[in-house]
């Protein structure tokens, strides 16, 4: 992973940019960041005016990049006035104004993130002013439809500086955009909703999890993932990924017991805990993990002894319907 500064702002040099300064400016100096490390191509993530470079390396380098996340950002910011206001305004003034207001602009009520806002404070007033100057100059709203790598867009639902209709005009823009709004959030989504900007990332760089989703194909059949997937929503997003990177990613690939064994522990503990849907599921499973009807019947009565005989009963008649509707397909 390479991460980069604003110039002025951490360790960049603040005489990268000078007054005047444009997206297209920052989006050269990423490339010639990207070059001086040997890295052709490359997946790119941005935020606020982070994403903005972003979109213009979409726009103007699509070669270079792999995929595009663009969190809390837009096409444009409102115009160009406020933004040659306020690098009027730091470039007399100094940040130490606008970083009182950073929380207010930055985050929902009550949260803060100290450290953000010193580093706020502590940049190179001319190199922000410049920044300023980039935002004031940028809009692509007419060339998103050349966007052609994979988009990821993120919006906080309660994001005042780039609100979540700014992403969803890039959505609906850019083809095969995928868009995900999280509430609570405001403008620096990543500090205060770092779990869920991880897990959309996360999709959105590796894909489902790879290994893991394909042995969930393959124990419990492309149908039941394939109606999984469809009815994903951001809101069920995080668990899906939980379930493809660690239940089927970890758990299910560990080498240390195969998958007959596991389909034998996995129907226990269902059947335990009175799980009747997810037991029939894994009875198909555990047929698709060589288990004989025989053997599978023996799981059950073990699991009259120690789980009960009721739930052992229960399980029977759920384990006998799957069988016979898998004797129905056959014939």
């Amino acid at each position: 992973m390479i991460r980069w500064d604003l110039p002025g702002h951490g360790g960049s040099a603040a005489d990268l940019i000078r007054s005047g300064a444009t997206v297209g400016d920052l989006a050269a100096l990423v490339l010639e960041l990207a070059d001086a490390l040997g890295v052709d191509r490359f997946a790119y993530a941005g935020v606020s005016l982070g994403g903005a470079v972003g979109l213009h390396l979409a726009v103007h380098h699509p070669e270079r990049l792999t995929s595009l996340a663009v969190l809390c950002s837009s096409a444009h910011f409102g115009g160009a006035a406020p933004w040659r206001e306020r690098a009027d305004r730091v470039r007399r003034e100094g940040l130490d104004g606008l970083a009182e207001s950073a929380d207010a602009r930055w985050f929902t009520p009550g949260f803060s993130v100290p450290r953000l806002v010193r580093d706020h404070r502590e940049a190179d007033p001319a190199a922000y002013a410049a920044c300023c100057d980039a935002l004031a100059a940028f809009d692509l709203r007419d060339r998103l439809g050349a966007i052609t790598v994979p988009t990821l867009l993120v919006a906080g639902r309660q994001d005042p500086a780039t609100p979540p209709a700014h992403l969803r005009e890039i959505a609906d823009a850019v083809p095969a955009a995928t868009l995900v709004e999280l509430p609570g959030a405001s403008h620096l989504a990543p500090a205060q909703c770092p779990r869920e900007v991880l897990a959309a990332l996360r999709a959105q760089l590796d894909g489902p999890p790879a290994s893991g989703t394909a042995v969930r194909r393959e124990v419990l059949g492309d149908a039941h993932v394939d109606r999984a997937q469809a009815r994903q929503t951001p809101f069920t997003a995080r668990f899906q990924d939980f379930i493809s990177r660690y239940a089927w990613g970890e758990i299910w690939t560990d080498p240390t017991l195969s998958r007959r064994e596991r389909s034998l522990i996995t129907l226990t503990a269902l059947v335990a805990h009175g799980h009747h849907d997810e037991l029939a599921l894994h009875v198909r499973a555990a047929r698709r993990n060589g288990l004989t009807p025989e053997e599978i019947g023996a799981v059950l009565l073990q699991t009259a002894v120690y789980c009960g005989v009721p739930a052992a009963n229960s399980a029977f008649a759920t384990a006998q319907r799957v069988l016979a509707e898998e004797d129905a397909d056959r014939g």
